[in-house]
């Protein structure tokens, strides 16, 4: 984490999760606007990853209108990193169904004669954007858990958490996950 973002981090003079909650749901925005600051570039860091460049102010902004509205049905404050994350995800899935619905459209006119280039096309990525590209072939599940665990740095109890499932599951999606993109980098001619 950069030393900046730290600014908002527990301290005595900005308070944890579980009282910046309490407040918010008294009314404070301001108590909102700290969790924002917060926790905004991590969440905007996982929706990147998960969902790319495109449409990512709009991602961000829906997961912390989410998060606004869903408060008052929080029932453990303790655990907002996680709820927070689930609702990233959540958020991140909703725009790949989407996204997913206007790729088939797409395709749909281009059988019917009319062509269009679809702009996430990762053909057109450049050599330096090898590991993004490589992360973003890997299947949603797949892809969710190494990015919470090898780039936010997320222990897999907690990831368990957040997509709700157990311990297991998340060490065989990190593990193939791993090994699909060992593979890919291999296709690429890339040996690790």
């Amino acid at each position: 984490m950069v030393a900046s973002s730290r600014v908002a981090e527990a301290s005595p003079t900005f308070p944890d999760d579980t009282a910046l909650i309490q407040r918010c749901l008294g009314g404070d925005t301001q108590s909102f606007q700290v969790l924002y600051r917060r926790y905004q570039s991590r969440v905007r860091g996982t929706l990147y990853r998960l969902c790319g460049p495109t449409h990512l102010d709009d991602l961000v902004q829906d997961v912390f209108l989410r998060v606004w509205r869903g408060l008052p049905r929080l029932r453990q404050p303790q655990l907002f990193g996680v709820w927070l994350y689930r609702i990233a995800l959540n958020v991140a899935a909703d725009h790949r169904h989407q996204a997913g619905l206007q790729r088939d459209q797409q395709r749909t006119l281009a059988a019917q004669g009319h062509h269009h280039t679809d702009p996430l096309d990762l053909n057109h990525c450049h050599y330096q954007d090898l590991v993004e590209r490589g992360i973003r072939q890997l299947p949603f599940e797949q892809r969710a858990v190494l990015i919470l665990h090898d780039l936010e740095d997320r222990p897999q109890k907690e990831i368990a958490e957040i997509l709700k499932i157990p311990v297991g599951t998340v060490k065989s999606r990190l593990f193939r996950a791993r090994a699909a993109l060992r593979q890919f980098f291999a296709d690429e001619g890339v040996h690790l």
